[in-house]
């Protein structure tokens, strides 16, 4: 019975090795980006659309989302309120999330969907929430929470984001501190 015996390569011949494997990747990634812009049409190059087919829109920085976060967190906690904190921009994208100490599972998701329905309204949530007499089925749209916790931002008179506080033990309270948050950026 043979035995195999195996071959331990040099350092060198290693080396070497992975070199001509790197090579042969890099060229055939190379090759694969050549081929697609070969594939491109003769004299296709980004079209630019006409200023009157466009608009521009404003949106908060992360950093005055953080900071409106921070103030309405600031004010729950100032009153022994263990929430969490939700800035959306105008789009309903979550920009930045604060849990506080203690905050309920719940209140993660709530805030997000309690800032998402006040910027797609331009409304506080409370005052929206009463439009479900006349129109029950708005509670219907998902990712909406037609309860009192979420505060519109604006800047040029258009919503720029939705700021949605959850957890307090009623929604006049979670709407008090997303006040508190939109406040904070009128500074």
């Amino acid at each position: 019975m043979q035995h195999a015996r195996k071959k331990h390569l040099s350092t060198r011949a290693r080396v070497l090795a992975g070199g001509a494997v790197v090579a042969a990747l890099a060229a055939g990634t190379f090759g694969t980006v050549a081929a697609n812009a070969a594939d491109a049409p003769k004299g296709a190059a980004p079209v630019a659309a006409a200023q009157s087919n466009t608009t521009a829109s404003t949106h908060l920085t992360i950093d005055a989302a953080t900071e409106a976060a921070q103030a309405a967190l600031d004010a729950a906690e100032k009153e022994g309120q263990r929430v969490s904190v939700a800035v959306v921009d105008r789009n309903g994208n979550t920009i930045v999330t604060l849990r506080g100490d203690g905050a309920g599972p719940q209140s993660y998701e709530s805030a997000e969907r309690k800032a998402f329905t006040a910027v797609s309204w331009n409304a506080p949530t409370s005052e929206l929430a009463k439009r479900l007499e006349q129109a029950p089925n708005l509670k219907d749209i998902p990712g909406t929470l037609f309860l009192g916790g979420g505060a519109p931002v604006t800047a040029k008179g258009a919503p720029v984001a939705g700021i949605g506080v959850a957890g307090a033990p009623s929604g006049d309270l979670d709407e008090k501190y997303a006040q508190a948050g939109a406040a904070s950026l009128a500074k």
